[in-house]
């Protein structure tokens, strides 16, 4: 077995031979209790019983925990503890590089799952391989904690879906309910709850580690359809997402973060035109909110409204990575999420 160094961590790691039917891999960052329930959960099924499955869990420097000393002891479970918040997409890819599996799935530590969890996820693989090999990547039903349905795949943004889209509710900006009881293509599907073909994973590059926190999901569906793969919804296999993005206030750290990630994911995939647009748009709304955040006090959204600003000043993705290693420094002071 080789060693696998991951830079920026605390830990070397042995990599597990190519045995691994299905790798997990749950981001964490300040929720090691609910890493804890869930791969709890998840070892409620007959796959782990047959050593099909491993997990991997990253942490983005969170404080120290008992709960991950617990998880350690699993034989099966790998930790990568990062010195500082490196964002989703970097994390991401990072666990999954852990293992050799012939699937990973990335599930965020805020999900519930109920008993023989990964039974099912295998079953949808399974379908996947003997209905449609071009199958890279499978999106799930997400439930709320009441059972309620939560829109988890969409169609591609566009720039008049988005501008349009800030009159609908959160929860329907970006992600579609499927009333479906039947799998169906999609454009994409969320990285809270999303099973992706190694060799998908693998041809995309995985994540892009330019967006900190939002939209890597949609851009890595985009490029794996790009890539002859399709993504498929399939509503046969159910999870609880407790605390969705859409669903929390929107502190000026994290509106920061999320319109980066949609600055990003403009340069990448919109017009020249469009992309003018919205810059205009946010640097209007970064003055608004700074102006705003001044009358009232509050110097430090102020400053990062003003830093905002400067974001949509920039003119390519050659500076976006610039702007999410800033994020992650302002993540250290706000507890953004990972």
């Amino acid at each position: 077995m080789a060693l696998a160094h991951s830079p920026g961590t605390r830990e070397t790691f042995v990599r597990s031979p190519a045995t691994t039917s299905v790798a997990v891999v749950i981001v964490n960052f300040c929720q090691w209790r609910n890493t804890e329930r869930l791969v709890r959960q998840l070892r409620r099924s007959i796959l782990m019983r047959d050593r099909e499955t491993a997990f991997a869990i990253v942490d983005n420097a969170s404080p120290h925990d008992p709960a991950a000393e617990r998880l350690r002891r699993f034989p099966d479970t790998r930790i990568v503890a990062n010195l500082r918040n490196v964002g989703f997409a970097a994390a991401v890819n990072r666990g999954a590089d852990l293992f050799a599996s012939d699937w990973i799935l990335l599930l965020n530590p805020d999900v519930s799952v109920p008993d023989g969890f990964l039974d099912d996820v295998r079953a949808a693989a399974d379908r996947a391989e003997r209905d449609d090999p071009s199958i890279g990547a499978i999106g799930f039903r997400l439930v709320d904690a009441n059972g309620a349905p939560q829109a988890s795949a969409g169609p591609f943004p566009t720039f008049s879906s988005t501008i349009l889209g800030l009159l609908r509710p959160r929860a329907s900006r970006k992600c579609r309910h499927y009333a479906t009881d039947q799998p169906r293509d999609v454009d994409w599907a969320t990285g809270g709850c999303l099973l992706v073909r190694r060799d998908c994973f693998r041809d995309t590059g995985g994540l892009d580690e330019r967006y900190f926190l939002y939209y890597e999901d949609v851009d890595f569906c985009r490029r794996a359809r790009a890539a002859g793969y399709t993504v498929r919804y399939d509503p046969s296999v159910t999870a609880t997402h407790h605390s969705p993005l859409h669903g929390r206030r929107v502190p000026a750290a994290m509106r920061l973060v999320t319109r980066q990630a949609l600055l990003a994911y403009a340069d990448r995939h919109w017009s020249a035109r469009e992309r003018r647009w919205l810059k205009r748009i946010v640097r209007l709304e970064a003055l608004t909110r700074r102006g705003q955040a001044t009358i009232f006090g509050r110097r430090e959204d102020a400053e990062l409204y003003r830093r905002l600003g400067e974001l949509a000043n920039q003119p390519t993705l050659d500076r976006v990575r610039e702007a999410a290693e800033f994020l992650r420094s302002v993540s250290a002071s706000h507890d953004l999420p990972s």
